[in-house]
C-alpha cells in the first residue's frame, strides 16, 4: 500500500452540492479542558464561520482565544456576521477550568451542551449537530453514566439501532459492532443486528449522501472469511445468510470478503462503503488514509450528527498545536448531509 492512497470512493455526496442554504450547524465545544475549545475557535477564521453556532461557555472560550492569541470574536446567535467572528450560544461552566486539567464538576456542563444542541436539532433551529471530543472517564467520575456520544444521543432520541461510520481519505467505513472487547464480538454479531445495520447503512447512504443504490462491501469476521467454515462459522451461519436475504430484496452487497484483501484498490473502485465486523478491522485502514482529517458519522438518528476522529488531546490543549482539520471536515460533511436531506424531502 502506498503512503498516499488514491480516492476511489469519494466520501462526498455524489449529488451536486449547489443546494440552497440550510439552517445553522450546531457545534458543541466538548470537554473544556481539552482541545475542543481550541479547534472550535479556529472556525471563526474559516469559510464556515457564518454557517455554525458554537455552544459553550463564552468567558472560557474568550479566555482560551486570548491564551492562543487567536483573534476570534464571539457574537450572539442571529446577530450580523462580522469577519473573524462566530456565533456563540452561551452555556455556563459549572466551575472554572484550566487547559489540560480535568474536573468532574464540569461533567454536567458537557452534557448540557449536547442536550441544548439536541433540542435545537429537534426544533429545526439547527440543521445538524457536530461534536468536539469529550472525555468519557471524567463524565463518569462526575456521576453521570456515559459510554459515548453515539450511545447518549441514541438513548435521548429513543433510537433503537445506530451505526457508526467514519469517512476520510476517499473511504467510508461503517462498523457492525463498535467498542467491544474482541472476545465479545462473535456473540454480538447476530443475524438480527447485522440485518438492521445494513438496512440503516443503505438507507442513510441514499438519504444523506445522494447515492440511489449504494454498493457495500461486507467483511467476513474470521481470517480468509472463515475458509469455508474451517476458521469459524460466522460467515456461514450469520453473515452469508443475511447478505443473501437482503440481496434478494435488491441491496447491492458483496461479501463476506476476507478483510486482508477487502481494501485493495480494485474492490474499492466499485463500492460506496465498506462494512467491517469490528472496530479495529476497518478503522486502521481509514485512519492510515486520513488521520486528523477523518469524520465520525452516526447513522440512524432522527438528526444529522458528525464528529471529529480524535480525542481530547489534553497534553496539547491551550498550546496552539491542535489542528482543526477534522472539525472543519465534520462541519462540511454535516452541511452536505443536510442539503442532501433537504433535496430528498423536496422530491
Amino acid at each position: 500500500m502506498s503512503a498516499q492512497l488514491e480516492r476511489p470512493v469519494p466520501y462526498r455526496s455524489r449529488a451536486s452540492s449547489d443546494a440552497g442554504p440550510v439552517a445553522a450547524i450546531a457545534v458543541t465545544s466538548g470537554e473544556p479542558a481539552g482541545v475542543g475549545p481550541d479547534i472550535c475557535l479556529a472556525l471563526a477564521a474559516s469559510h464556515l464561520a457564518n454557517r455554525v453556532v458554537l455552544l459553550g461557555d463564552r468567558e472560557m472560550l474568550q479566555a482560551r482565544a486570548r491564551q492562543l492569541a487567536v483573534p476570534a470574536r464571539l457574537r450572539e446567535p442571529g446577530s450580523p456576521p462580522e469577519p473573524g467572528s462566530i456565533a456563540c450560544l452561551h452555556l455556563p461552566l459549572s466551575h472554572a477550568c484550566r487547559p489540560g486539567t480535568l474536573d468532574p464538576r464540569n461533567a454536567g456542563y458537557v452534557i448540557s451542551l449536547l442536550d441544548r444542541a439536541l433540542a435545537g436539532c429537534r426544533s429545526g433551529e439547527f440543521a445538524a449537530l457536530v461534536t468536539a471530543p469529550v472525555q468519557k472517564s471524567v463524565i463518569n467520575d462526575g456521576g453521570i453514566p456515559f459510554v459515548g456520544h453515539t450511545e447518549y444521543l441514541a438513548e435521548r432520541t429513543g433510537t433503537a439501532h445506530v451505526v457508526m461510520m467514519l469517512a476520510g481519505g476517499g473511504l467510508r467505513v461503517a462498523l457492525a459492532t463498535t467498542h467491544l472487547a474482541l472476545k465479545d464480538v462473535p456473540r454480538a454479531l447476530t443475524r438480527e443486528s447485522l440485518e438492521r445495520t445494513l438496512r440503516v447503512l443503505a438507507a442513510e447512504l441514499t438519504a444523506h449522501f445522494g447515492i440511489r443504490s449504494p454498493r457495500i462491501l461486507v467483511a467476513g469476521l474470521n481470517p480468509h472469511a472463515g475458509e469455508g467454515g474451517y476458521f469459524g462459522r460466522e460467515e456461514n451461519d450469520v453473515i452469508g445468510p443475511v447478505l443473501e436475504k437482503l440481496r434478494a430484496e435488491g441491496l447491492q452487497l458483496t461479501g463476506p470478503l476476507p478483510a486482508d484483501t477487502l481494501f485493495v484498490r480494485e474492490r474499492l473502485a466499485n463500492a460506496d462503503c465498506v462494512l467491517a465486523m469490528y472496530h479495529d478491522q476497518g478503522l486502521p485502514v481509514l485512519k492510515y488514509a486520513s488521520f486528523g482529517k477523518g469524520v465520525n458519522i452516526t447513522l440512524g438518528l432522527p438528526m444529522i450528527r458528525t464528529s471529529v476522529d480524535h480525542g481530547t488531546a489534553l497534553d496539547i490543549a491551550g498550546t496552539g498545536r491542535a489542528q482543526a482539520d477534522s472539525l472543519i471536515e465534520a462541519v462540511e460533511t454535516a452541511m452536505e448531509m443536510a442539503r442532501a436531506e433537504a433535496r430528498s424531502a423536496a422530491r
